[in-house]
């Protein structure tokens, strides 16, 4: 069984180890998709906070599709089910097992079903019956099965709801509100339309599942150290900034109740853990945004806490970080990164115009996002590596 039992004082290399393995995960899932990186990320960082995503948007805009990948990635045990008002309890948590119901017993057989999945997606989850969604409510809490004499300990370590909109009924409140963590999604914008068709025309990355358990690629491994490293992360001393930005959030109308309040410190631990830190500071604040409730209450969120999250970062999560926070250093992360990866590609394919053209497309990127004396040094060094590459020979 893979030890999760990293210590506080593990040694930051171990631990920017373990984040830039799921950095890895999670760049190989997004890799091919559009706009759907954040999604990808949040997945990740909600994994290591040990709390729950809710992604919401229109119909065929790749929600469970960036789920999946990232589940396929880490490997381990995977569920997917779509909800519908006919949904019966079985069909997510497994059938009467009838050999205990011959001996008087009402127990259940959960192998393959939701209580013993890794990851789960719950596509229309607000579709859900009340037996379906109680029980439900449970295991997300509790990361714990109950169901007639069945007790069953769960190791779930994250589970995505997606819908095509909000609930408005309020009697579904309270169990929206168990997906801590809110992405939401739209079609892919009409200046991306190209990229988008040839995205589509490429096979999706082949799923890289972790090798043995105690081995160096063992990636569900790395994610529970990482959680493990979150739940011991040093708060006190962001805690002031955290109660200040809360403090915003409610003066300006953005509702964020005790529950989420407590929290969200889950999620500033996780994003500091993902960029190899075992102390979180204002570089972590980029993830409150998350647990405003709508779309509109996010970008509020993102306004009302400008300053605080200004320079906000993160070397794992580049994507997210930069879009909920806006920071010209969340930016040079996410370029410095993205140009390193298209570097290595380029390097291991023929000369030809595409990869150039990708090349050139990120220096262009890079060009206007900042000027050569605002530069930070490692996107500089990567800015002069792509010079060199489209630089005729």
């Amino acid at each position: 069984m893979t030890d999760t039992s990293t210590p506080a004082d593990a040694p930051p290399a171990a631990l920017r180890q373990d984040a830039e393995l799921i950095a890895g995960v999670v760049a190989a899932a997004g890799r091919g998709m559009v706009d759907r990186e954040t999604v990808a990320e949040v997945v990740a960082l909600c994994a290591v906070a040990g709390e729950h995503l809710l992604v919401v948007g229109p119909p065929g805009t790749a929600k469970s599709e960036a789920v999946r990948r990232v589940a396929g990635q880490l490997g381990g045990r995977y569920f997917e089910y779509l909800l519908g008002r006919f949904t019966e309890p079985n069909e997510l948590f497994g059938p009467v097992d009838l050999r205990s119901l011959r001996e008087g017993r009402v127990e259940f057989e959960t192998a393959g079903m939701l209580p013993e999945a890794d990851v789960a997606f719950l596509d229309e989850v607000f579709l859900g019956s009340t037996a379906v969604l109680n029980t439900l409510l449970g295991l997300l809490n509790e990361r714990v099965f109950r169901r007639g004499g069945t007790v069953l300990a769960s190791p779930l370590r994250v589970c995505v709801g997606a819908a095509n909109h909000l609930p408005e009924d309020p009697a579904l409140a309270a169990f929206a509100d168990r997906f801590l963590a809110r992405v939401f999604v739209d079609p892919v914008a009409d200046a991306r339309l190209e990229e988008l068709l040839e995205a589509g025309r490429r096979p999706a990355p082949v799923a890289l599942h972790g090798g043995s358990p105690d081995g160096p690629d063992d990636r569900l491994g790395a994610l529970d150290r990482l959680a493990a490293a979150a739940r011991d992360c040093e708060l006190d001393g962001v805690t002031p900034l955290l109660a200040s930005a809360l403090r915003r959030l409610r003066a300006a109308g953005v509702p964020v109740g005790d529950r989420r309040a407590v929290r969200s410190q889950r999620l500033v631990a996780a994003a500091a853990v993902l960029d190899g830190r075992s102390v979180a500071t204002a570089r972590d604040l980029w993830v409150l945004p998350l647990v405003a409730s709508t779309a509109d209450t996010q970008a509020l969120a993102r306004d009302t806490l400008g300053d605080l999250i200004g320079k906000a970062a993160n070397q794992s999560l580049t994507h997210a970080a930069e879009e909920l926070s806006r920071s010209s250093a969340a930016r040079a992360e996410r370029l410095a990164r993205t140009g390193a990866a298209l570097l290595a590609d380029h390097r291991g394919l023929p000369e030809g115009r595409d990869s150039r053209l990708r090349l050139e497309a990120a220096l262009r990127e890079i060009d206007a996002g900042f000027a050569p004396a605002d530069l930070p040094a490692a996107l500089a060094g990567i800015r002069a590596e792509l010079v060199t590459a489209v630089a005729p020979s």
